[in-house]
């Protein structure tokens, strides 16, 4: 008897199969489609233009005085920054800005901290 199950089970496998002639382009969806908060936001930030939507791109420092200092953004009344002050050197320093008067750097920098609205 079980013989002649694994015989049924075998000829009801053995069925043709038919394929389609009809070829298909397979195509992603767009990942602006599918995100959602603030990937969607740096997404439509860097379709605008701007690919440092949070300023966290390492900037070379012009010359600075305290009447021209360097711009440094942030959507917060202070950030913490750092300054590689020589060339060479193999640390940061790193200090905190907070808004108001600009802020000397160790090495005679100056860096003044401006609002600037989140993406």
């Amino acid at each position: 008897m079980a013989w002649l199950c694994a015989r049924t089970v075998l000829q009801t496998c053995r069925r043709p199969i038919s394929y389609s002639l009809v070829c298909y382009e397979k195509q992603f969806a767009d990942p602006l489609d599918h995100a959602t908060g603030l990937e969607k936001k740096e997404m439509l930030a860097r379709l605008a233009g701007n690919d440092d939507p949070y300023n966290m791109s390492i900037k070379r420092r012009p010359h600075s005085t305290k009447e021209n200092p360097n711009i440094v953004y942030s959507s917060f009344e202070s950030r913490i920054m750092g300054c590689i002050c020589d060339e060479d050197a193999l640390h940061v320093n790193w200090m905190w800005l907070h808004q108001g008067p600009p802020r000397r750097c160790e090495c005679g920098h100056w860096f003044k901290l401006v609002e600037k609205a989140p993406i």
